[in-house]
């Protein structure tokens, strides 16, 4: 495979090495230079166009007999310019002044998936994001079908995300291109990126690139982060909520000079009461207090062509649960009553170095570095659980091209160091897991766009890890728009990684389960390591439908493991097995799309999907638990237009109907303490209101969980947590019902 794989690549290098492309930015003509998203770059008298993207970048193919370039966009005054050559063009619009009474703007969609990126992507701006209560990442895709927001337990109040039906592990979290959310903090760490910090989100469906190392699975998802050079001076975000959650958000911003911006992110948040909504006399969700501080930097020298960023950020999480009663100076490993903390610091020192050639734009060099430590001390009932993780990552990436601009690649060298201090105490294991893993790797990444229809990303990666041996990662992706409005993308691709059986499933240990791994000759606790082929289709079509634009999206994706640390809680109610897959485990994940604009600012967002996701077992094969195999999620937005003060209302309302689920084996636990095989089928509907007042002012009031859905018997064995029935690891739904919030932006811009 991997030299049929290789030979493939070369081939399309070669065929595909002939044509030519221009490219260039737009930019504002302003003391901040801001990049012009959208904008309308066409040759004169050609049907031949396109549009700038985020950056306010465009490629569009080049002839020699092309010698006229029109730049236009609505507001600002269009150009016409002379080009000579394929030289990478910079060029700035001037506003039109002369547009007094009537104002013509086109709105950016807050989520967007382009026809001409090569890769499936779904990018969610922090438009999107204000449309619910988005309090941290883990609750930034309650509004995004690509995204299925899961509860992982009953005590700890943690979401668990999936993608193609596949838990977070899969997946590559990164946050601008640095790894985020892996080893340590797999179970909480999605919790402690706040919201109101996200400038955008990028969701990457497949393999990813090889850039980004080897562990992707399913996919991708890049977090950036609001830039210090582009921010306002003060940002002040209030937040509180009939859970007795409360959370202050304050973003302070400075330009220090020509060259050099800073920013400081204060974030606090807690939950100060206890909820019991369904009576079983354990905490809905947990008492809890966060801080976290980040600092940027960010240095900028268009004309020298250097740019860096420099951050600091420390975190400390502390979550308390358990029974009501519980005190945790009287009763911690006491069976006076169950009880459970869980606290987590966390520091992260990162830089990135750009840099790009005055004299040759297309060619580029950078630089990337983090170091972090993760330290969790916790502790479930009579269950302990410790874990300190430090690691470190290094990136040097070149891009250049190859004869012309239509022929990329980038290619460079990374290493990655994680050391790992592990305790488990759980009634069969009370030992230490210690072990430090790295590795250092390469790779190549070719990239063919001919700015029309076609578009090709290929690459592969030799890695040489400490404990996974030397292996060859190969990737592929590719786009072809068939006619207009319309594209097709595929890929394929391999991942390996190693699975943290204990830090990727904390919910275990608020259990009596007793835990067992039955390989002994892996690396990983005994086990080997994780190796999945994706593979994966997408078609996506606009179209005008009663004279408003529609969208329709095909998605299907298949996960083949050829080996997997299998979670088995089939084979008793009493034990979480640990084992190396012996036979087949598969995820096939079908997606259909319908997107609408209803009217003018009305907006419909619908997804059908389908999931079947088996895994070979020692009782045989099976679902996966804890999955439903048909789900639908629909969305409404409306937005009233903005008056000349800056006032608006805006309304969302989102609905989610999952089907029945597979639940772990419960039959030999007492009559009182079962469960049937399938969960009930459900529906959830959350909604916001948004009132804006100025462009500086705005409050918002809204409702999760609105319909007061609350699964039955949520923590089986609540009345003996300490005996050998306990378990609160089995969620299928919400357990609080319904919740109401309400907060407030202001800015100072």
């Amino acid at each position: 495979m991997q030299k049929q794989f290789i030979l493939l690549l070369c081939l399309i290098v070669s065929a595909t090495s002939f044509s030519q492309e221009l490219k260039g930015k737009i930019t504002e003509a302003s003391a901040t230079g801001q990049p012009i998203i959208g904008a309308s770059v066409q040759w004169l008298d050609t049907q031949i166009g396109t549009t700038t993207d985020e950056n306010g970048n465009f490629s569009i193919s080049y002839k020699p007999e092309f010698t006229k370039l029109v730049i236009s966009y609505v507001g600002f005054t269009t150009d016409t310019i002379t080009v000579s050559s394929s030289n990478f063009i910079n060029h700035v619009l001037v506003q039109n002044n002369d547009l007094e009474e009537v104002t013509i703007s086109k709105e950016r969609k807050s989520l967007q998936k382009s026809y001409m990126k090569t890769a499936n992507v779904t990018t969610m701006s922090s438009k999107e994001l204000l449309k619910a209560a988005c309090c941290n990442l883990a609750e930034s895709f309650e509004t995004n079908p690509s995204i299925d927001v899961n509860f992982s337990d009953a005590l700890t109040g943690t979401k668990q995300i999936k993608m193609l039906g596949l838990t977070s592990p899969y997946l590559v979290i990164t946050e601008e291109n640095l790894p985020s959310v892996r080893g340590a903090s797999q179970a909480y760490g999605l919790s402690f990126t706040p919201g109101t910090w996200v400038e955008s989100i990028q969701i990457t469906k497949g393999a990813g690139s090889v850039v980004n190392g080897f562990e992707s699975i399913s996919g991708q998802i890049n977090t950036e982060l609001i830039k210090p050079v582009n921010d306002i001076p003060f940002f002040l975000n209030a937040y509180g909520s009939t859970d007795s959650r409360f959370e202050l958000n304050t973003h302070f911003n400075k330009k220090v000079s020509d060259k050099w911006s800073t920013s400081l992110f204060l974030h606090g948040n807690a939950r100060l009461g206890k909820n019991d909504m369904n009576d079983d006399g354990f905490l809905d969700n947990p008492l809890s207090k966060q801080i976290n501080v980040l600092n940027r930097w960010q240095y900028t020298d268009m004309e020298k062509g250097w740019v860096s960023f420099l951050n600091f950020r420390y975190m400390n999480d502390e979550k308390q649960t358990g029974e009501l009663d519980f005190d945790k100076n009287r009763d911690k490993f006491t069976t006076n009553y169950w009880g459970s903390e869980i606290k987590t610091q966390r520091y992260d020192v990162s830089a990135k170095l750009g840099y790009v050639f005055p004299d040759m734009p297309y060619q580029s060099i950078g630089f990337q570095t983090a170091f972090n430590g993760h330290d969790q001390e916790s502790y479930f009932g009579l269950n302990k659980y410790d874990i300190n993780q430090k690691s470190f990552y290094s990136n040097l990436i070149f891009n250049s091209i190859i004869n012309n601009t239509l022929n990329k690649f980038a290619t460079g060298l990374n290493f990655t160091y994680d050391k790992y201090d592990e305790f488990v105490g759980v009634p069969n294991i009370s030992r230490d897991f210690n072990r430090i893993d790295n590795s250092v790797g390469a790779f190549f990444e070719y990239t063919y766009d001919n700015t029309t229809n076609f578009s090709l990303v290929a690459g592969a990666r030799v890695d040489n890890h400490n404990r996974l041996g030397t292996f060859i990662t190969p990737r592929i992706h590719a786009r072809y728009n068939p006619w207009e409005k319309a594209v097709l993308r595929a890929s394929a691709g391999r991942g390996k990684r190693s699975a943290n059986i204990f830090a990727e499933n904390q919910q275990l240990f608020a259990s009596s389960r007793v835990f067992d791994i039955l390989n002994t000759g892996g690396k990983i606790y005994g086990l080997d390591a994780e190796i999945a082929w994706n593979y994966g289709v997408s078609f996506m079509q606009g179209f005008t439908l009663f004279n408003r634009p529609a969208e329709v999206t095909f998605d299907f994706y298949r996960t083949d493991f050829q080996n997997q640390a299998v979670v088995d809680l089939y084979a008793s109610p009493q034990q979480a097995l640990f084992y190396n897959l012996d036979g087949k485990s598969f995820a096939n994940s079908l997606q259909l799309d319908f997107n609408y604009e209803l009217a003018t600012h009305f907006n419909l967002r619908t997804a059908y999907k389908f999931y079947e996701i088996e895994t070979d077992y020692l009782s045989g094969s099976a679902q996966r638990p804890l999955q439903a195999k048909h789900r639908f999620f629909g969305n409404l937005e409306y937005e009233t237009h903005i008056t000349d003060k800056g006032q608006q209302w805006k309304f969302d309302f989102t609905y989610n109907w999952l089907g029945k689920q597979q639940l772990p084996n419960t039959a030999s636990n007492p009559t009182s303490d079962r469960l049937p095989d399938y969960s009930p089928s459900f529906s959830l509907m959350n909604a916001q209101i948004t009132r804006t007042f100025s462009s500086t002012f705005e409050v918002y009031v809204g409702g999760e969980n609105i319909g007061n859905y609350k699964q039955d018997k949520a923590i089986l064995g609540s009345d003996n947590p300490f005996g050998p029935n306990f378990d609160s690891s089995i969620i299928y739904a919400p357990i609080f019902g319904q919740m109401y919030y309400a907060g407030l932006r202001f800015k100072i811009k």
